[in-house]
């Protein structure tokens, strides 16, 4: 009896093992229907357009993410972005920065929600989906003159 009890006790203790490794696991990425081939592009051949046709334009204010957990504020990102326009987009983003901002706050603040900062979150996979998914934002608010967005600095401050 008391064997068939032990190996009872180590069955549940399994499931129950198996049962929370499920529940905790990651969120798997969304897959998109068809990726566009430029958004396939590796960001080197990205990087290798001509500089004479955009520029590199620093967002006028970092961005802060808060990080919670149960609730509470449990750290915060700080983050500074910069753009690589095309030559025709500066004035635009100088006419369209406050909807860009609130784009870009919002594509942060998902990926916080996700898990996109926790753990090993300068990964190089991290950092490719995190920059893939701001240049999408930004061309939905700038159009394609948007080549790319480049994350200059990065910090996590714990509370």
């Amino acid at each position: 009896m008391i064997k068939i009890l032990s190996i009872i006790i180590v069955l549940a203790g399994l499931l129950g093992g198996m049962a929370a490794g499920h529940m905790l696991r990651p969120v798997p990425e969304p897959a998109e229907a068809e990726p566009d081939a430029e958004a396939e592009m590796e960001p080197a051949a990205q990087s290798a357009q001509p500089a004479d046709v955009f520029e590199v334009v620093q967002m006028a204010d970092q961005f802060v993410v808060p990080l919670l957990r149960g609730g509470n504020v449990d750290a915060l990102m700080v983050i500074n972005l910069s753009l690589e326009l095309g030559k025709e987009a500066e004035q635009r983003l100088q006419r369209l920065e406050p909807r860009l901002r609130d784009r870009f706050l919002q594509v942060l603040f998902d990926h916080a929600n996700s898990g996109g900062f926790d753990g090993a979150f300068t990964s190089n996979s991290a950092m490719t989906t995190l920059r893939a998914s701001l240049r999408e934002a930004g061309r939905d608010v700038l159009g394609p003159d948007v080549w790319g967005v480049l994350i200059t600095d990065l910090f996590r401050r714990d509370v």
